[in-house]
């Protein structure tokens, strides 16, 4: 029994998409998703559009490709008179041999950009609102960084009651491009709308952050373009050589976001904390809600493993890209040159619009008795079933197939181990029902011989 359909107006927007035609019904991805986004029906993968939070965990791990990331094309700068280009910082870590931003900077320019303005200095500013805030705000402890998209998202579905504890200041791309047009149409005397800024990026997550934005009922970003797909002309400029554009850069503390603890090292908070790998942070973050770390002041949550380094949608392997931007680390300013109409002014500018809201997606529905009487039919089925996990059902856990079952989608012959025991049943009953003929039978033959 397949899962019903999502409606016709499609309510989630989402950058990891599935195709159809390569997946192979394996249960890879099903067992990797953080949260239980993944069916597998009719020996196809289908992905639950209301819990998948765009992590793109099963595009890492899909042997047959079948995952896929939906970003923009590069032409899509052409659809504004002025292009910014946002690199991130991640983009610095994926050409061998090349240590130093400036190469990089002079490539992007080079594809037909405008000019370019460092992710890596959204940062900087952000990290300056947040270390303010954790000093002069009484906020609820420990203050959670809102950089990573698919955390903010795992928190709405899996861990509504922190939502209070996510910091309201914008993620570093955001305030990048919020900045970048700012400058950019007041050094160039040009209206705000003729001006597009596109963030080149590490991981699906921050495309649907542009399309579907949390904090924000718009994003400054007018497009989300994959590091996949600028490498190969970029590495072409690389090797031609390069002349400098004068820029004003960012410095090791921007640049330093990109790997795991760099943040909380940016924002100077002592009792800080960074985890990386979803699996990892969604263990944490089941620590946090039972409050054990009463002493925690800031949690750094990447789903990715060597955070943005590890995103989908770079070249280079994580472990090498955290080596090679220590390098870039080195070779930056080591200090934060502070402008007082940008940083003083962060708290107010960079601050969140729109309260983040939990998804409810796994609430139970309807009035409270038919909640009670949902939950208990889920129980009654759990206790039916082997309790395994295999995921051999095409749910990931007994539990899920379990919720499936009695929200209608899924039956209990979905559980391979049923069936085979019904399988078995009923070969019992055809082969006793088989020998109890063939006893009538011979009963009649004896009978017809004595007549």
């Amino acid at each position: 029994m397949g899962v019903k359909p999502l409606p016709d107006k499609e309510i989630y927007y989402h950058s990891v998409r599935l195709d159809a035609s390569k997946c192979m019904g394996c249960t890879i991805c099903l067992k990797h998703c953080p949260t239980e986004a993944i069916r597998i029906r009719n020996n196809r993968a289908m992905i639950l559009s209301e819990r998948c939070i765009d992590c793109g965990e099963c595009i890492k791990v899909c042997t047959h490709h079948a995952k896929i990331a939906v970003t923009d094309p590069l032409d899509v700068i052409k659809r504004t008179r002025y292009a910014i280009a946002l690199p991130a910082p991640t983009l610095y870590a994926q050409f061998q041999g090349v240590h130093q931003a400036t190469a990089i900077i002079a490539a992007l320019f080079r594809l037909g950009f405008d000019d370019v303005f460092e992710v890596a200095r959204g940062a900087e500013v952000v990290s300056y609102a947040i270390s303010k805030m954790l000093i002069t705000q009484d906020r609820k402890r420990p203050v959670i960084s809102s950089a990573c998209p698919a955390i903010v998202r795992m928190i709405q579905i899996n861990f509504p009651s922190l939502i209070d504890n996510i910091i309201d200041i914008l993620s570093p791309m955001e305030a990048a491009a919020k900045i970048a047009k700012e400058e950019f149409a007041r050094k160039r005397g040009v209206p705000m709308e003729e001006i597009g800024a596109y963030f080149i990026t590490p991981c699906a997550a921050k495309m649907t952050a542009v399309r579907a934005p949390i904090g924000q009922e718009k994003s400054y970003v007018d497009g989300v373009i994959s590091i996949l797909d600028v490498y190969t002309a970029m590495s072409a400029f690389l090797k031609e050589g390069f002349e400098p554009f004068e820029i004003e850069r960012a410095s090791a503390v921007g640049i330093g976001w990109a790997a795991p603890g760099g943040e909380a090292v940016a924002v100077g908070s002592r009792n800080a904390l960074c985890v990386d790998g979803i699996d990892n942070v969604m263990r944490v973050l089941e620590q946090i809600e039972d409050d054990r770390f009463d002493r925690l002041d800031y949690f750094e949550g990447l789903a990715c493993v060597n955070g943005c380094l590890g995103g989908p949608l770079t070249v280079e392997n994580g472990y090498v890209a955290k080596n090679r931007l220590s390098r870039v680390i080195k070779r930056a300013d080591q200090k934060t040159v502070r402008r007082s109409d940008i940083f003083e002014n962060a708290q107010e500018t960079l601050r969140m619009t729109v309260p983040i809201q939990p998804n409810n997606v796994l609430q139970l529905e309807g009035t409270l008795v038919e909640r009670l009487k949902k939950a208990e039919q889920i129980e009654e089925v759990l206790s039916t079933l082997p309790g395994i996990d295999c995921g051999s059902c095409g749910s990931p856990t007994c539990r899920a197939l379990a919720w499936d079952i009695v929200h209608g989608n899924a039956s209990e012959m979905n559980c391979i181990h049923k069936l085979n025991a019904r399988i078995s049943a009923l070969a019992a009953q055809m082969i006793e029902l088989e020998q109890s003929t063939r006893f009538s039978n011979h009963q009649e033959g004896d009978t017809t011989q004595k007549e």
